[in-house]
């Protein structure tokens, strides 16, 4: 089902989703007007087909300690052997940053950078 097509109902069904996993099957099926079972159905074709890979809880970071995000911009040193590689490794041994951007323009990545304060901020070392 990789090559599954979309129409307007499934797109409904996904922004509704995006917006709250956690809707009943039969209140989306209200929403978007179809009836519980073909709702059902489409939902599972969408999981199926990758178009629905997960489904996540969003969570306040302040709420939990981590009280300070920002943005890092990089810029690798290509002619370093192994530059990229040794990038990469970096990053995912550094908890705190959460996301990670190839990006065009004047630096290389954008990473994003959530932790529980400055003095944290500041200890963290590519």
């Amino acid at each position: 089902m990789a090559d599954y097509k979309m129409d307007k109902i499934d797109l409904k069904i996904v922004k509704m989703l995006q917006e709250n996993s956690k809707i009943t099957n039969l209140d989306l099926s209200k929403k978007i007007g179809l009836s519980p079972a073909p709702t059902l159905e489409r939902v599972k074709k969408l999981e199926q087909s990758g178009i629905i890979q997960s489904y996540h809880a969003k969570v306040d970071s302040s709420a939990i300690g981590l009280n300070v995000k920002t943005f890092v911009l990089v810029s690798l040193a290509w002619q370093k052997p192994n530059a990229l590689d040794n990038f990469i490794r970096k990053v995912k041994a550094v908890p705190e940053i959460t996301e990670c951007y190839i990006i065009t323009g004047d630096a290389d990545f954008l990473l994003k950078i959530v932790c529980k304060g400055y003095t944290y901020f500041e200890k963290i070392a590519l």
